[in-house]
């Protein structure tokens, strides 16, 4: 079997998913309160991206993205957060497959294949994958890293649930509707 190569399309959005990703993470990101835990607009930028670029770009642009990121902000990387962005870039792409925004649709059926399937990406990478590997790449107490993990998670739920949605239906809206007549005049 021939294995296929990323396409130039999909390498460049990858480049631009993950300096927009850092830009974002930089400039509009929202304490909440609970250290080094913020309300993020990454999260619906990805969840944009890797639904219409697919899950290898998803992957990478949170895997590359969130690294920026942190080497820019803080001077090193969380090595356990990237992982999560990573992972959710991923299932946020594999769940886009089923919901096919680029034939212009996304009604009330897709909307809630896309909020089901963010949110149990997220609580699995937030509540779960991140803590625990907090506790084991960095010996971080528990009732911290858990603490962090759901206040994240729980943030970026919300913020992919209105504005992710948002953005895939502006998005679902410039593409012409699968049967319809593309006629140019």
């Amino acid at each position: 079997m021939k294995k296929e190569a990323l396409s130039v399309r999909t390498i460049v959005s990858i480049g631009i998913g993950a300096a927009v990703f850092v830009i974002l993470g930089r400039f509009a990101s929202i304490p909440t309160g609970i250290p080094n835990s913020n309300i993020e607009v990454t999260y619906p930028f990805l969840a944009l991206m890797a639904v219409v670029f697919g899950p290898v770009a998803g992957g990478l642009i949170g895997l590359i993205g969130h690294a920026l990121k942190d080497l820019i902000m803080y001077g090193s990387v969380w090595w356990s957060w990237v992982f999560v962005s990573f992972l959710v870039g991923i299932l946020f792409g594999l769940g886009g497959k089923r919901i096919d925004v680029a034939s212009g649709e996304f009604g009330r059926k897709q909307i809630i294949a896309f909020n089901v399937t963010q949110v149990v990406a997220q609580a699995i990478g937030w509540f779960l994958v991140a803590p625990v590997l907090d506790i084991l790449i960095y010996a971080e107490p528990a009732n911290k890293v858990f603490v962090q993990g759901l206040t994240v998670g729980i943030t970026d739920m919300v913020t992919v649930g209105v504005l992710g949605t948002l953005l895939l239906a502006l998005y679902a809206k410039t593409r012409t509707k699968k049967g319809s007549l593309d006629v140019e005049q």
